[in-house]
C-alpha cells in the first residue's frame, strides 16, 4: 500500500490501545504486525488523546482509520471521541472472544494476535469519511 492518498492509493491509519492487560498488548502487537505487513500504518494514539493539533488533524483527515481497543472500557475510542473524531472503523479485542487477563506478565498469545489481525482484514469496516489529505495540500 502506498502511503499517499494523492496517488489514489490509501493506507489505513491504525490507532491501538496498548493498555496494561493482555488484550491491550494484543491490540498493540496486532497494530505493529499489520504495519510491518503493509496493511496500514500505526499512528500515535497518545498524541490524539493529548489533543496535539497535528495528530488530531492527521487522524481527522485520514480516509481509512481503524481504532483498536483491547477491552470494553474503550480508552482508544474515548480518545477519538474526546478529540471530536467520529469517522473510523472500530474493533474490540475482547469482542472476538479473547479473555482479558490483568497480570504482571502481560502475556501475548501469538494465536490471539493472529485472530485479531484476521478479523481486521476481513471486517472491511474502515468507515472514515474525511474529505481531504494533508499530504496533498498546497
Amino acid at each position: 500500500m502506498s502511503a499517499s492518498c494523492c496517488s489514489g492509493n490509501r493506507e489505513v491509519m491504525i490507532l491501538a490501545c496498548s493498555g496494561g492487560s493482555n488484550v491491550g498488548q494484543i491490540s498493540n502487537q496486532a497494530a505493529v504486525e499489520l504495519t510491518r505487513e503493509g496493511y496500514g500504518k500505526m499512528f500515535c494514539l497518545a498524541g490524539v488523546a493529548a489533543g496535539l493539533k497535528n495528530f488530531v488533524k492527521a487522524a481527522g483527515e485520514s480516509l481509512d482509520v481503524l481504532v483498536l481497543d483491547g477491552c470494553a472500557v474503550g480508552c482508544a475510542k474515548a480518545a477519538m471521541d474526546n478529540a471530536g473524531l467520529s469517522s473510523f472503523g472500530y474493533m474490540v479485542v475482547t469482542d472476538l472472544g479473547i479473555k482479558k487477563v490483568k497480570d504482571r506478565a502481560l502475556a501475548v498469545n501469538p494465536a490471539d494476535v493472529d485472530a485479531v489481525k484476521a478479523a481486521i482484514r476481513s471486517s472491511g469496516d474502515l468507515s472514515g469519511q474525511a474529505t481531504g489529505c494533508s499530504s496533498c495540500a498546497g
